[in-house]
């Protein structure tokens, strides 16, 4: 019996987490102090969190779905049976926590060109068991949050906002976790801020704010007084560390992203068998992945093949999200989903790739990962 090999890990990453020697320090000291979970470092988080987005509170939890759950939790409590507009072209995650709340997702459509839920088709779906709209930051870029927002208002619904992958980015001159009603996001080790694994809540309200704090400590609104019904989704003091050092620094890492992107669609815009995410403005999307799509018969191959050869030259290109949420065996047993009923999500999801934006790469890696591509397709 021949001996499996393990694919061999391109050199040009498609993500790298930050570390420098002040976070090895500072997790060094938490280790010797003996105070682990969800202290001092985990309140100076979330309040460099707050003034650096600008929004009243930030909860800290230990996942990003850990957020979502809790924050569709706190506009749902008394809603059982209800549904939560969402979108398919996402991670299990997204429509998982509003299941894990007893509601029903539904999902709807996307634009073909952002790859973010389309205000339209969410209006469309919008009825008397919906609690609220659920809307995607695809790969960092903000959906359109300004119609999304008045689609809420008008049916007196929430928008309780998955940006797992946008920190630092912007709408409307304001920081992303300062626009919805409340806003998720994962700070897993790939993320633009990570903490290893982890998440936060950031909202304006104060009920709400309260809601969540004590539900991710077991619904105790102090120790051994539970109000709600709560789980075990504090953060460890260590994550909280490791990402207040990166805070400092966020700003000129998500710069060096936009720059690497902006070098990567120049670089790669005379080959007409590649389309990119459209982004009216590149200064406020987070560049948390570089996606591309790939018209398959213009490139005389499929998009799998095509990634497959980009890794076989050292290039760390990937598939997030190969089959939307819909697809997924889970849904398609649970509620019936069928191909074709969200065809903009699924031709998006055979066709979508990503290529390296992480701010850690080198001018000569941005243009290796160019020159790998094109000579591929021309070839």
């Amino acid at each position: 019996m021949s001996e499996q090999r393990a694919e061999k890990r391109p050199n040009v990453r498609i993500a790298k987490p930050y570390n420098d020697e002040a976070i090895e320090r500072s997790v060094l000291s938490i280790l010797r102090s003996g105070m682990l979970v969800q202290g001092a470092k985990v309140e100076e988080f979330e309040a460099q969190l707050s003034k650096y987005i600008g929004c009243r509170y930030v909860i800290a939890v230990n996942s990003g779905t850990a957020a979502l759950q809790l924050a569709i939790d706190s506009v749902s409590r008394s809603k059982q049976g209800g549904e939560i507009i969402t979108s398919p072209l996402s991670f299990a995650a997204t429509a998982n926590a509003a299941l894990g709340c007893g509601l029903t997702p539904v999902f709807a459509d996307v634009d073909p060109e952002t790859f973010n839920i389309d205000p339209d088709n969410v209006n469309e779906k919008v009825n008397d068991k919906t609690v609220a709209i659920e809307p995607v930051d695809v790969y960092g870029l903000p959906a359109d949050l300004g119609k999304l927002g008045q689609i809420a208002k008008r049916h007196k619904l929430a928008v309780v906002e998955d940006a797992a992958e946008a920190i630092g980015a912007s709408y409307n001159d304001k920081k992303i976790g300062n626009v919805s009603d409340l806003s998720c996001f994962s700070t897993y080790a790939t993320k633009n801020l990570h903490t290893g694994e982890g998440g936060f809540v950031t909202t304006n309200d104060d009920q709400k704010a309260e809601h969540i704090r004590m539900g991710r400590s077991q619904g105790q609104s102090s120790r051994y007084n539970q109000k709600i019904l709560g789980y075990n989704f504090r953060m460890m003091e260590i994550c909280a560390a490791i990402g207040l050092e990166q805070l400092k620094v966020l700003d000129n890492l998500n710069t060096r992203r936009r720059t690497n992107a902006a070098a990567l669609a120049d670089g790669l815009e005379d080959l007409e068998c590649l389309s990119f995410q459209r982004v009216d403005d590149p200064e406020t999307h987070a560049w948390y992945m570089f996606a591309v799509t790939v018209d398959e018969e213009g490139a005389g191959m499929t998009r799998d093949k095509l990634v497959q050869r980009i890794r076989e030259q050292g290039v760390d290109a990937d598939v997030s999200w190969p089959t939307p949420i819909h697809l997924q065996p889970y849904f398609r047993e649970r509620f019936g989903f069928k191909e074709g009923e969200y065809p903009i999500a699924e031709a998006v999801c055979k066709t979508v790739f990503q290529l390296p934006v992480q701010p850690f790469l080198t001018d000569e890696e941005v243009q290796r990962i160019i020159s790998t591509v094109k000579q591929i397709l021309k070839n």
